[in-house]
């Protein structure tokens, strides 16, 4: 009897062991309980994972369970025997976990191996979808290399402070209304044992928001927006009142804050964390090595290859002077008719008013006599294209 029992038991065991599906990339299974009975009807999905490079620094693993109901269990694990020990445990033990966690749209990790146990009497379709170039990561990553570089200059400005202070004011606001809410209930030492031991509830009624969000935005949308804009403003009001941060050891801390912001958005971006390690040691390195050690391989190139002087004939000397010329008279002429210039006190200097007049009015700064004479003497020395070569940019 002692053998009958024992091999019945074993026979029991063998039998109620679940198959396990290894998913491949972009794969679909459908599962159909139909004339199965209760005990096979939990199944294990597996995905084993890829070897690490360099080329899948930014790809991502999903997993979809499309199942309308949400009467199921889903057990998770690293491997299938981690996901068979929590199954028997919940099944031989007095454990009921009332707010179990579940998950239709999973993120797993591509270089590990990831399972996932689901037990249903519904029918159901578990996909496997694999996106080689996350462009979320690269955003991610790009995004925190972007806050932690300019994060001194963050810290200073004046729209980041609005920004940052009505965002914090809208989110903050939430608390007023828990604070709120507590008062409704009574005061005694049940509901406070309520409230220090029901992060459960507290769990579950967050999962319920999350997965119920399109719809409580669609239903209280009004509420919402009146609700979103009323706590702007107040906020908006507040950090006004305050005005932008001056004090040096404050702007600090928001500068430390911002740089660690950026690092962990930089190292969770991926699953390669080797990988990302590296790059973050790169934008460290970039970030706090002096200017002048940038700068000396550019000097270094431009000593060992210095540019080539390109020398100027006669009529590009002469075209070059007129256009100068005429840009710095136009600057002039500009300062002369600007609040800048005191015009009485500058012509108290000067032996000519009326041609200082004339000049601002936009007339020539030269008269008739000192053309003719410019173009006597330019006739007169007599310069050959030959000699006019000799003029470069420098002599100019």
């Amino acid at each position: 009897m002692i053998f009958i029992l024992i091999f019945s038991v074993f026979i029991s065991r063998c039998y109620c062991i679940p198959e396990v599906k290894y998913l491949n990339p972009n794969e679909a299974i459908t599962f159909r309980p139909s004339g199965l009975r209760s005990a096979e009807r939990f199944r294990i999905y597996c995905y084993e994972g890829k070897p690490k490079s360099v080329l899948h620094i930014w790809q991502s693993v999903f997993l979809n369970i499309d199942l309308n109901s949400e009467d199921y269990t889903q057990y998770d694990g690293p491997s299938p025997e981690s996901v068979m020990k929590e199954y028997e445990a919940r099944r031989t033990s007095w454990n009921v976990n009332l707010f179990s966690w579940k998950n239709k749209n999973m993120k797993l990790d591509p270089f590990n191996q990831s399972c996932v146990g689901i037990e249903s009497n519904d029918e159901y379709v578990v996909r496997l979808r694999v996106i080689h170039i996350d462009y979320w990561k690269v955003l991610m990553f790009i995004s925190g290399v972007f806050i932690y570089i300019t994060a001194d200059k963050l810290s200073q400005n004046v729209i980041f402070y609005y920004i940052c202070g009505i965002s914090f004011g809208i989110t903050a606001s939430f608390l007023i209304l828990i604070y709120f809410i507590s008062k409704l209930f009574p005061r005694k030492p049940v509901m406070y044992g309520i409230f220090a031991t029901g992060w459960t509830v507290t769990f579950y009624l967050l999962q319920l928001v999350k997965e119920n969000l399109r719809t409580i935005l669609g239903t209280y949308r009004t509420y919402i927006i009146y609700y979103t804009l009323i706590s702007g403003v107040i906020s908006f009001i507040i950090c006004y009142r305050w005005g932008p941060i001056k004090d040096k050891k404050t702007r600090n801390l928001i500068k430390w804050s911002l740089q660690l912001l950026g690092l962990s958005t930089m190292f969770f971006s991926s699953h390669f964390q080797e990988a990302v390690i590296a790059q973050i040691s790169i934008v460290l390195i970039f970030y706090n090595i002096p200017v002048r050690w940038l700068s000396l391989p550019k000097n270094y190139i431009k000593k060992k290859f210095p540019p080539k002087i390109k020398l100027l004939t006669n009529d590009e000397y002469y075209e070059q002077g007129v256009r100068e010329t005429n840009k710095s008279l136009q600057e002039l002429r500009k300062y002369c008719l600007s609040p800048e210039c005191n015009q009485w006190k500058t012509a108290l200097k000067l032996k000519d008013v009326k041609r200082f007049a004339s000049f601002i009015e936009g007339n020539s700064h030269l008269s008739d006599e000192e053309v003719l004479e410019y173009e006597t003497s330019i006739h007169q020395s007599g310069l050959t294209d030959d000699e006019s070569e000799e003029y470069t940019d420098e002599d100019n």
